[in-house]
């Protein structure tokens, strides 16, 4: 059973639909598994939380 963890910033409810139908699909088609046996987890960082190039992303 495939796992997959995406970290990201706050989406919508709506486009986490979207991302965990798009790559439960993915696995499906590359991996010729049903789609039950796959799991998406989406953790979400706030920009004050994350950083990139030596800045917090909520000061970018």
């Amino acid at each position: 059973m495939p796992i997959v963890t995406v970290q990201q910033s706050p989406r919508t409810v709506e486009l986490k639909r979207q991302l965990v139908e798009r790559i439960t699909d993915a696995f499906v088609d590359a991996y010729q598994i049903p789609a039950e046996t796959v799991q998406v987890w989406i953790q979400e960082v706030p920009a004050d939380s994350w950083g990139a190039a030596g800045k917090l992303t909520a000061d970018l």
